[in-house]
């Protein structure tokens, strides 16, 4: 196995374990009744016809997620859609910032 395959694997699997936590998170943060977090599908969007979050639930989530990993958000930044868009671009944006 190549030092890239290496290090890729390891990232996957941080990544994994960070969207395992991401997704209990969301349940507990946003204090989701009818969703676990094993039902959170990691590439499902997490708003409108995925998850059904709203605008309300995606500054309340930056706000936990800027405590928690020590990650800052702008509210003006083009790029929260896509950061936010799943529990996978989370942890991928997570991973890369940490």
């Amino acid at each position: 196995m190549s030092a890239t395959s290496a290090g890729q694997t390891e990232k996957n699997s941080v990544e994994m374990e960070l969207e395992e936590e991401l997704k209990t998170l969301i349940v507990e943060s946003l204090s989701l009744e009818d969703v676990t977090a094993d039902q959170i599908v990691s590439g499902e969007p997490l708003f409108g016809d995925g998850l059904g979050l709203d605008s309300i639930d995606a500054l309340e989530l930056a706000m936990v997620i800027s405590k928690r990993y020590g990650i800052k958000f702008e509210s003006s930044d083009e790029e929260n859609k896509t950061i936010f868009g799943s529990v996978s671009s989370l942890a991928t944006h997570i991973a890369e910032k940490r």
